[in-house]
């Protein structure tokens, strides 16, 4: 019984560290994105939307930041 204990402890220990992990990843996603945007909520909105274009495009995360500052320099062209 022990052992089913530790496992089942082990397991979910496993399930809130990954949880976590996307959680906070998701934050800083979103933080970089509003980062770029300034103090202007009309931007803000905009790389908003941009964020959730690039996860729908499959924009890798090593190549997200270049991605939305390109995409915050097209912002009122």
């Amino acid at each position: 019984m022990g052992v089913v204990i530790a496992v089942v402890a082990s397991a979910l220990a496993l399930a809130l560290h990954a949880a976590l992990y996307l959680v906070f990843r998701r934050w800083m996603d979103r933080d970089l994105a509003l980062s770029l945007a300034g103090d202007d909520e009309g931007k803000r909105a905009y790389m908003l939307d941009c964020l959730r274009r690039a996860k729908g495009e499959g924009v890798r995360r090593r190549a997200l930041q270049a991605w939305l500052e390109r995409e915050a320099a097209r912002y009122g062209q």
